[in-house]
């Protein structure tokens, strides 16, 4: 979910200049006005009140163009799949440090997956840093290198789902279209007060949405809906007293906004359990390894560790422990106090730590390397990693 920002309030209050897009033919129509109802009751909450407030109060974003300039559809892209389930805080750093690295889009697709992947360690859901990859070669391979600015071309490009085609195309390219993340669901759900919980109720979310979207500056509306679900009518204590649609928000009326959207409680995975064993040689090596490409961390860098599983048997965990062929006797393991916890989207995680202390020059076993303690920052580490290495090794020897 993206997270809110104190916003920055612009002086001047002036109206972007992008290019306008031909109207959809269903963009900006209420229910009634489509199906040939009455007049627009005069309640209902109107476009043009959303926009002039953006206009005074929009946030500053590094992604985001300054007004009366057009967007780059590449920064908006990087930003879109990196604010996938994960807050504006902690990607403004990732992002700062993706573009300077690789400014455009043919420099990301022509990097390394491995590269991309030790900038994306830290930020979480590592497929999206795969996928990223993925998709900036397809489209230089496919579009010229140029983000193309469709959502069916969108759609068809790796790591771009229904949601992130239609951000881009709307604030790329002011396509008149109805982007719906977290921030739009609960605006959305407070406005015309709806009962049903999420996720059943993302189809109607979405078609009131797409009701509310002006044929002009959609992608200015579609900014303006995310910045007022993330300053505005915030998940906790909302401050419906400075919202441009306080007199047509049927939540505020009724006085319960902060109840909604309602939700279907989620059903918490089991919790599984394992062991991760940390190396150390005595000339300040530790022992590493890659993951799969597929699957969970695809990709990323991890000390060795057993299976995660619900029936762990932390008794034998240390006949999974790495063999050194070179030392004339078996590596001795102990265990750290108290465990690593961490939580995945499907399940939580509990791992016991192992270290061992091995000598100068003792070879790495099949599929390992041997990574300088001082250098294990630059790796690939998911968050996982990086706490099993923090609770395993002193400070002094991270250094």
């Amino acid at each position: 979910m993206r997270g809110s920002v104190i916003p920055q309030r612009v002086t001047l209050a002036a109206k972007t200049t992008r290019k306008k897009s031909s109207p959809h033919p269903e963009c900006g129509r209420s229910n009634a006005q489509r199906s040939g109802g009455g007049p627009r009751d005069e309640r209902l909450p109107q476009p043009s009140e959303l926009l002039a407030w953006y206009d005074g109060h929009r946030r500053v974003l590094p992604w985001r163009a300054p007004p009366g300039r057009p967007a780059d559809p590449y920064r908006v892209w990087l930003s879109e799949i990196m604010l996938q389930q994960t807050t504006v805080k902690a990607v403004a750093p990732y992002y700062a440090k993706f573009l300077t690295r690789w400014p455009d889009l043919p420099a990301l697709a022509a990097a390394p997956l491995d590269d991309v992947l030790k900038a994306w360690a830290g930020l979480g859901y590592y497929a999206r840093a795969r996928n990223l990859h993925a998709c900036a070669r397809a489209v230089v391979e496919q579009h010229g290198g140029k983000v193309p600015g469709t959502e069916a071309a969108l759609r068809e490009l790796p790591g771009i789902g229904p949601y992130t085609a239609a951000a881009i195309a709307a604030i790329a390219f002011d396509a008149c279209t109805s982007p719906v993340d977290g921030n739009i669901e609960r605006v959305i759900a407070r406005l015309y007060a709806l009962e049903t919980p999420l996720p059943a109720a993302k189809p109607e979310i979405c078609e009131l949405a797409r009701t509310l979207t002006p044929p002009q500056r959609a992608g200015d509306f579609a900014q303006a809906m995310m910045d007022l679900g993330a300053t505005i009518c915030t998940p906790k204590a909302p401050a419906c007293i400075l919202c441009p649609w306080n007199q047509s928000c049927a939540a505020q009326a009724r006085g319960d906004a902060e109840t909604l959207p309602r939700r279907t409680p989620k059903r918490e995975g089991d919790l599984r359990r394992g062991a991760a064993f940390v190396a150390q040689r005595t000339d300040g090596f530790v022992l590493v390894r890659t993951r799969p490409a597929k699957g969970l961390l695809g990709g990323m860098t991890e000390v060795p560790t057993t299976e995660w599983a619900k029936d762990f048997n932390a008794g034998k965990a240390t006949e999974c422990a790495p063999r050194f062929a070179s030392r004339q006797k078996p590596a001795v393991w102990r265990s750290t106090l108290g465990v690593v916890r961490h939580v995945f989207t499907h399940f939580p995680l509990e791992l016991i730590v192992y270290v061992s202390d091995v000598p100068t020059r003792t070879a790495a076993p099949q599929g390992t390397r041997w990574v300088k303690i001082s250098e294990i920052g630059g790796e690939a580490l998911p968050s996982l990693m990086r706490k099993v290495i923090a609770h395993a090794l002193p400070k002094d020897r991270k250094h």
